[in-house]
């Protein structure tokens, strides 16, 4: 039999906690709603969950600084619910290593297949002991969300770190540009996006060769997508 996912929702909205509680029951899942960042940080520390929808504006500790706080507790997805749409809060939220952000008000339909989205990814993940991705002297952290060159930091925008975290987990296999645009955006894939992609790929190896520009660490696989390469940095061959 499969196992129920068990999701934790963190509103200080009770009746908008409650709501997303019920939606997600009658999907049938398990969810518990917390009002507040403590009590959530409180019922963390004892109990495992699948994912987190979290609220940002919230008193006492609001949802960046339990975001922050729920990852050094957990591996665990967060997506954010909160009716603060500007686009540098979603930047913030995507920086702090969330998997999504939806607005209030929200479409019930939308915010649960957003979940099962998540839940769906998670699981096909490949199940590794550690959140750290290597591919030669490439190094992506998914749960502190920093990504390394011999080292050296990768200044990227969430956009730029969720296509080099994807093409980390298909290491050496190419990956489509629809892919890496619906698992970076969560948008469907069209002939815009495919620009799009293009343009952060071009972002990603400038950022990549200011460090070292010996070597084409993403290679163009053409007519499929894009690589990244898994053969150690040491070995002084290009592409």
């Amino acid at each position: 039999m499969e196992k129920r996912a068990h999701i934790l929702v963190v509103d200080d909205e009770q009746a908008i906690a409650d709501l997303v509680v019920n939606l997600l029951v009658a999907e049938g899942m398990d969810a518990l709603a917390c009002y507040s960042g403590q009590a959530a940080l409180d019922i963390l520390a004892r109990t495992p969950f699948d994912l987190a929808i979290v609220d940002i504006m919230m008193p006492g500790i609001d949802g960046f600084e339990l975001c922050v706080r729920m990852r050094q507790m957990r591996d665990i997805p967060i997506i954010f619910l909160s009716a603060k749409d500007e686009e540098a809060d979603q930047v913030v939220g995507f920086t702090l290593g969330a998997e999504d952000y939806v607005t209030k008000p929200f479409r019930p339909r939308e915010l649960v297949a957003r979940v099962k989205a998540r839940l769906r990814r998670r699981q096909a993940a490949p199940q590794a002991s550690s959140t750290l991705l290597s591919a030669g002297a490439i190094e992506v952290d998914l749960r502190t969300h920093l990504a390394t060159l011999h080292g050296e930091p990768l200044h990227l925008t969430p956009k730029e770190f969720a296509i080099l975290a994807i093409l980390a987990q298909s290491v050496g296999s190419p990956v489509s540009a629809a892919d890496l645009f619906e698992g970076a955006w969560h948008e469907r894939f069209d002939d815009a996006a495919a620009n799009t992609v293009m343009v952060h790929i071009r972002r990603l190896r400038k950022k990549l060769a200011d460090i070292d520009a010996s070597t084409t660490f993403i290679e163009t696989a053409w007519g499929v997508g894009y690589k990244l390469r898994g053969a150690p940095s040491d070995t002084g061959h290009g592409a």
